[in-house]
């Protein structure tokens, strides 16, 4: 069983995964792009049972586009997210994959929200796309 583990920018609030994620994907929603400061979120989804979270985490809560709210787990100190559950998900954790640090981090599979990609983003070949 492989372990990970996800942390802040300061290293205070850290997420420990177990095992393979369900499922990585990026998605080029608006939100994302404004929570990450770049041009997509990468996330990678475990169940609730693989995850272990550990420090303080202040939350955030956001309504999305099709009405569903997702629960923000960050670190009051730097900011950074660490975990996050979506309400039409129960029973998942998602953790964003730069969380990691770990470049060799299984690729996405899935990408969503592509109507706002910008244009000179790339993709892997394999990729299952949903507009």
């Amino acid at each position: 069983m492989n372990t990970r583990i996800a942390a802040c920018s300061c290293g205070q609030l850290i997420a420990t995964v177990t095992d393979e994620p369900t499922r990585v994907a990026v998605c080029h929603c608006l939100a994302c792009q404004r929570r990450t400061g770049s041009v997509f979120g990468a996330q990678a989804r475990f169940t609730a049972e693989q995850v272990s979270v550990s420090g303080k985490a202040s939350e955030y809560i956001r309504v999305g586009d099709e009405g569903s709210a997702a629960k923000f787990s960050f670190c009051p100190n730097c900011g950074s997210t660490v975990c996050y559950t979506i309400e039409e998900m129960p029973g998942a954790v998602v953790v964003p994959v730069g969380a990691f640090a770990e470049p060799s981090f299984p690729a996405p599979t899935f990408s969503v929200y592509e109507e706002r990609m910008h244009s000179w983003v790339g993709l892997p070949a394999a990729i299952e796309h949903m507009a």
